[in-house]
């Protein structure tokens, strides 16, 4: 015989209480990256095939490093609240706090590193 009562059974499998402010991140990350990316690309396209000494001179501009960073940042942002997702729905238990702890820190190192190359890149 059971006696655990309805709420005894659903505790620990309610609301996480973050589900809204999630939802609204990956939102804004893609309305975002529906401007940024085509501009990234256009940006990009022309700097491709210059001399190095026209590509340093078309990423000094502020313009042009500002859509380039953004575009960084917004897509790495929206790639960690989307596999953050994947792994809360798919790993449990231990594995699934360390591997939001290696994504995390997997996504800001590469965030840090692509703006460090854009920063030398904009002031050489």
């Amino acid at each position: 015989m059971n006696f655990l009562t309805d709420r005894k059974r659903a505790t620990g499998l309610g609301s996480g209480g973050t589900g809204a402010q999630h939802h609204w991140l990956t939102i804004a990350t893609s309305l975002s990256l529906v401007i940024l990316v085509p501009l990234f690309i256009f940006t990009f396209g022309y700097a491709v095939g210059h001399s190095l000494e026209e590509v340093l001179a078309f990423y000094s501009s502020p313009c042009i490093a500002i859509i380039t960073a953004l575009c960084l940042v917004g897509g790495i942002i929206h790639l960690k609240t989307e596999v953050d997702e994947a792994v809360e729905d798919y790993v449990g238990g231990i594995k699934r706090k360390l591997t939001l702890i290696a994504v995390a820190g997997f996504c800001y190192t590469l965030m840090a590193a692509g703006l460090f190359a854009l920063l030398k890149l904009a002031l050489q």
